[in-house]
């Protein structure tokens, strides 16, 4: 399978992943060993079924960017500014995101 890399700044740090082309981008992420949930919603989260909203990511526009929002999480997070869900994404071309942090159950601030 052919991987494709992907940039993840998260908590100060950047790194860039190597992702086999089509991987959900939430359990990438989490097998890479970053937190994409608060820390309540360790425990009590959805699992990557896109209920819960707690698994948000700023995904950088341009190359790469993800298609158009289908998800209602991220219909809404185009319109207003929140981060996309991880577990809504496919990671199919290189790309950029930023797991911004969260201290309550999911805080996905606007910018």
């Amino acid at each position: 399978m052919e991987e494709v890399p992907v940039t993840v700044r998260a908590e100060g740090r950047e790194e860039t992943l190597s992702v086999e082309r089509g991987a959900n981008l939430r359990r990438a992420l989490l097998a890479a060993g970053f937190e994409v949930y608060a820390p309540a919603a360790r425990v009590a989260n959805c699992g990557g079924r896109g209920l819960c909203a707690t698994c948000g990511v700023r995904v950088e526009t341009g190359d790469g960017a993800p298609a158009d929002a289908d998800h209602w999480h991220d219909r809404l997070a185009a319109r207003y500014g929140y981060p996309r869900l991880s577990c809504q994404l496919t990671v199919e071309e290189p790309l950029t995101v930023e797991i911004p942090e969260k201290r309550y159950w999911g805080q996905l601030l606007p910018r």
